[in-house]
């Protein structure tokens, strides 16, 4: 089977490539290594990076004392106390949805977390907490 002229040309140009890139490995490690000096940087008061050292005359003094590393203290907010009323109950399920009487939002609540009287149409009270699939309602009140 003969090859193509094509097919000599391109292992001619991979050969090329190799020995070039030989050469360029043999050249680096001709030429020495660098010293652990010229690799470092350093940076200067302003934060711009710099390869000459900084100067020690230069240099001033802080004191411990007057560095100050905090994060302000979280005020406990308590949560407010939001109004709405039942959207819809479901007894025999246990479930049911309350829409928020400030908003359009509706939350899902479980029995558990509802007095037992309940029931669609009723006007509460209650907080939000973060489930599983969103905000629930809790800790529901009957308003009167």
């Amino acid at each position: 089977m003969a090859t193509s002229f094509n097919k000599k040309e391109l292992e001619k140009r991979k050969e090329q490539k190799r020995k070039e890139k030989q050469q360029r490995k043999e050249e680096r490690k001709a030429g020495g290594s660098r010293s652990f000096e010229d690799m470092i940087a350093y940076v200067d008061e302003n934060g711009v990076i710099t390869d000459t050292p900084p100067d020690p005359d230069k240099k001033t003094e802080v004191e411990l004392e007057n560095i100050i590393v905090s994060t302000p203290k979280k005020e406990e907010m308590e949560e407010p106390v939001l109004e709405g009323r039942v959207e819809y109950f479901n007894r025999d399920k246990g479930y049911g949805f309350i829409k928020n009487l400030a908003g359009t939002e509706k939350y899902f609540f479980h029995v558990s977390n509802a007095p037992a009287a309940i029931d669609e149409g009723n006007r509460v009270t209650f907080e939000l907490e973060r489930g599983d699939r969103g905000m629930n309602a809790v800790k529901i009140v009957l308003v009167k």
